[in-house]
């Protein structure tokens, strides 16, 4: 297209302009997404001279416009020519960087930092290092902030003079005026730190974290945590005690709950960075406190770090170390006031299992899964639920099944209906855990008599468990235990119970598959179709309607076509309805 007469070339870029200007946004944003087409159309000569210039002109658009941009520009290297032109790239992007809107900005540096790669260590220090300092020393802080974002994509790359510029730009930045440049700072510190040489690691990035950590702001103060676990990683382990720990035992007690919260969220990670003897004697009293925090986001920060904190303590005191002093705290979190609390400790406790052994699971920790069995929260109990194979590894079944079966069991039978539908929502997860035999044995009862329960929601859902229950044993389980037994509550006095063995069977057909439903169900169903009560006709009626595609041709016609005529001149109007509604969709009419 570029090769065509004057006019026409002009053509996609006349196009563009227009839809620029156009007032309905969504025109100018799909112009924008045009861009790679355009610039295709119009080659790389002029994309470099007349549409770069034009887009650089062109930016106090709508945000979405912007945004769209600044992807778009990330994408741009080849369709200006390689990567020798890749620098005409920089001006339209760097105006975005400098944009009021923060995901714009953040945008168009990812987009810089893309294209960084894409410049040769030349093109890095005459085009893109020059850029990097204009928004460092940038008069708005939203420059500024783009500029902390750069500086370690191009350090690496430049010359020894230039690296020294960038350092004492990045220094001017973490203690600049704006709490939101410091903040930015503050967040790319880590990345920083890590392009660094070791000397300037430990003479620039250590004064800079520690000036950081103490910010008046917490939410620069909070940034810095995230930087030490980076900075941790890259020093060797005799200069961490002087140079990081202070900063970080600060962190782990300051005023703000924010702080704390990070310190407790990145927790494994920070153990990791400093090794087991810093571990035993100083993360281990910072992590007590942590659990026993005044604010309960930071409890259960620490809380859902239990696990991976026991499993990292050096091997050879690692029980002594949380028999000693995590037990201690976790014991009093089993009540904590908090749900998120006690929801965030049961979702992990079941790992220590593995940690402590038999007997200490047995001792100790048998009595704290009781409790949040029995806890009012129901997320406790399913993360409990939920958790139930690893302690079923350590224990074994019969242990388990000894001590906390019957709390479950006692669930199942509890008073109030909601704590016994909650318990029959776990009942398949149980089911996969525990084995079908383990099942059998002492759960199957329970499941048959949520059936006959008088709370329709009870019924309804142990219906919905029973079809669940068979996913997972399968068809000749269900024929050998749960059929007969469902299919016994045909006859009982109670209609209700005589409608539940209905819904039960539109439940199981399609769990069952065809023989069971024609030879076992398929009778019952039928036989149904006289009972006195209407109720339990209208649901025959639709039972058959619902276990119609499982049955084969044969039977609907001989069977199911009959008992349907039947029913649709019934002298109940439902029962007339329901039945003709069946006869339509199972097109036997």
């Amino acid at each position: 297209m570029a090769g065509a007469d004057g006019d026409d070339s002009l053509y996609p870029i006349a196009v563009l302009i227009d839809e620029l200007r156009n007032e309905d946004v969504q025109l100018r944003l799909n112009s924008i997404k045009k861009l790679s087409t355009i610039a295709l159309a119009l080659g790389v000569e002029r994309t470099r001279t007349e549409l770069l210039p034009f887009l650089t002109d062109t930016i106090y658009d709508e945000d979405e416009v912007l945004l769209a941009l600044a992807e778009q520009l990330g994408n741009f290297t080849m369709l200006v020519g390689g990567p020798e032109y890749v620098h005409c790239l920089l001006p339209p992007l760097e105006s975005l960087a400098t944009v009021e809107e923060t995901v714009v900005r953040d945008k168009a540096v990812e987009s810089l930092r893309k294209i960084s790669q894409e410049h040769s260590p030349v093109d890095l220090e005459v085009h893109f290092e020059p850029l990097v300092k204009r928004l460092a020393s940038g008069d708005w802080f939203t420059s500024r902030t783009s500029a902390c974002g750069l500086f370690s994509v191009c350090y690496p790359r430049v010359s020894s003079t230039v690296k020294a510029e960038i350092r004492q730009h990045f220094r001017t930045l973490c203690s600049d005026d704006t709490p939101m440049v410091r903040r930015a700072a503050a967040s790319k510190l880590g990345e920083f730190a890590k392009v660094l040489e070791l000397d300037y690691v430990k003479s620039d990035i250590i004064s800079l974290f520690t000036a950081l950590a103490s910010d008046e702001q917490d939410s620069v103060r909070l940034l810095a945590v995230e930087a030490c676990v980076s900075i941790a990683t890259l020093l060797p382990q005799e200069d961490l005690e002087t140079l990081v720990m202070p900063t970080l035992r600060q962190a782990a007690e300051d005023k703000s709950w924010r702080v704390r919260y990070m310190v407790a969220d990145k927790f494994s990670e920070l153990q990791k960075a400093v090794g087991p003897e810093i571990t035993k004697n100083d993360l281990v009293p910072a992590f007590q406190n942590l659990l026993k925090d005044c604010e309960a986001e930071v409890r259960a920060a620490a809380a859902n770090k239990v696990k991976e904190f026991c499993e990292n303590l050096p091997e050879d005191n690692r029980e002594q170390i949380i028999m000693t002093h995590i037990l201690p705290c976790v014991k009093e979190l089993v009540s904590d006031t908090n749900q998120h609390v006690k929801s965030a400790l049961a979702s992990v406790i079941m790992g220590l299992s593995t940690i402590l052994g038999k007997d200490n699971t047995i001792e100790h920790l048998l009595p704290l899964f009781l409790a949040q069995l029995k806890d009012e929260c129901p997320e406790v109990r399913l993360n409990i639920i939920s958790n139930l194979d690893c302690v079923n590894e350590v224990i074994g079944i019969r242990q388990l099944s000894q001590s906390l079966l019957p709390a479950i069991v006692e669930l199942a039978e509890d008073a109030k209906w909601r704590v016994r539908l909650a318990i029959i929502e776990y009942m398949p997860l149980l089911a996969g855990q525990l084995g079908v035999e383990f099942f059998d044995e002492k759960l199957n009862t329970l499941c048959m008599a949520w059936l006959i329960d008088h709370v329709y929601a009870i019924r309804e859902a142990a219906t919905c468990n029973l079809m669940k229950l068979v996913e997972k044993f399968g068809a000749e389980w269900a024929q050998n235990t749960i059929v007969p037994k469902v299919l016994g509550m045909a006859n009982d006095p109670n209609y209700l119970h005589r409608m539940t063995t209905l819904f039960c069977i539109n439940a199981l057909s399609e769990a069952c598959g065809q023989d069971i439903t024609t030879k076992q169900m398929l009778p019952v169903v039928l036989k149904m179709s006289n009972d006195q009560v209407a109720n339990v006709r209208f649901n025959v009626a639709k039972s058959l309607q619902k276990i119609g595609p499982v049955l084969d041709s044969n039977a609907l016609q001989s069977e199911v076509k009959p008992t349907l005529e039947k029913l649709s001149g019934d002298s109940d109007m439902d029962v007339k309805y329901f039945a003709q509604e069946a006869i339509i969709v199972l097109a036997l009419a």
